[in-house]
């Protein structure tokens, strides 16, 4: 999966700092590539928005746009251990869930790209006229809440281009341009992507009060496929560090099985949506028979390998392999 930009250095007088300069410049690289390829899906974005006419724009033209999003969605999860911890505000404007943004308050225009941004604000109005049933209940019954909707008038359709769609692209740009002259350190990268591990187990509990984050596109689950993908990259390239010291290789070995278990976890559900959420669900106390659903399963394979006391679970061996090479804990 990896590339072969992040092989490591190989001769006879290679030292732990030599190969812990490596793992951050392999991780420099792959960063910078995903960033470029997000930036360019982003523009995509904006480039697939139907043109502004008297009447706005329907569902009979939004599949260019759908098919534009889905690419910088997942173009956006593969990064995004790397980048949340560089840039938090950034990451909030062009990630952060509609509920997130209204508890700060209403929007009073969806398409102007003030206020409720991203992806999932754009996701939003290109799928108005699909949004599940339960995701509907929990947004309608939130303070501030507004209807999601298609532009009805040229003004609308021209806000959506060039307001809420140029904001993704000016804040995606950004982004790369900020992290291209950043000298990157172990923490920030090693850590960032063990917090996206532990974070696949909110995305899928999430769901069984329609919070999740691709809610509407019904697109949670390639999300997190794309998540997973892309911090398994970034963790390969500290694994030539790991394996330099005594007991990485089979920290190493074990964390290779629990990327496997997940990825057999999601593989095991077909498309790209969180398998439905039983209705008698109680996440606090579910039954055998809930857990016996494709959501229950997902929901116990998570809940095992994001736990970080648990002797063996995927994201505890990741900290152990953080803890093995010095790296400390993030700021709170």
């Amino acid at each position: 999966m990896i590339l072969s930009l992040l092989l490591a250095c190989t001769t006879d007088n290679d030292k732990p700092l030599d190969r812990e300069a490596q793992a951050i410049l392999d991780v420099k690289a792959l960063t910078a590539t995903d960033l470029d390829a997000l930036a360019a899906a982003a523009l995509g974005v904006q480039t697939a928005a139907p043109a502004a006419d008297a009447d706005g724009w329907g569902a009979t033209e939004t599949a260019g746009m759908e098919s534009a999003w889905v690419d910088a969605r997942v173009a956006y999860e593969r990064v995004e251990g790397a980048i949340a911890v560089l840039f938090p505000g950034l990451d909030a404007a062009t990630d952060e869930r509609y509920d997130g943004f209204i508890a700060e308050g209403p929007d009073e225009n969806l398409f102007d790209g003030d206020h409720v941004t991203g992806v999932h604000a754009i996701e939003r109005i290109v799928w108005a006229d699909r949004h599940p049933a339960y995701v509907v209940a929990f947004e309608s019954s939130l303070p501030d809440y507004t209807a999601a909707m298609f532009p009805a008038d040229a003004t609308q359709a021209g806000d959506f281009k060039d307001g809420l769609c140029q904001r993704l692209v000016v804040d995606t740009a950004d982004m790369r341009d900020q992290f291209a002259p950043l000298a990157l350190d172990a923490s920030a990268a090693f850590r960032g992507v063990i917090g996206s591990m532990a974070e696949q187990y909110e995305k899928v509990a999430l769901a069984s009060t329609g919070e999740d984050e691709s809610r509407y596109a019904q697109h949670t689950l390639g999300d997190m496929r794309a998540n997973l993908a892309g911090g398994y990259d970034i963790y390969l390239a500290f694994v030539p560090w790991i394996e330099s010291i005594e007991g990485g290789a089979a920290i190493h070995a074990d964390i290779e099985a629990g990327i496997a278990r997940v990825e057999a976890g999601y593989a095991a559900v077909p498309g790209n949506a969180i398998p439905e959420v039983p209705a008698t669900w109680n996440a606090d106390a579910p039954s055998a028979e809930d857990l016996a659903t494709p959501y229950g399963q997902l929901f116990t394979l998570l809940s095992t390998e994001a736990d970080p006391t648990l002797a063996g679970s995927l994201v505890e061996r990741m900290t152990a392999a953080a803890d093995l090479l010095g790296i400390p804990q993030l700021p709170e």
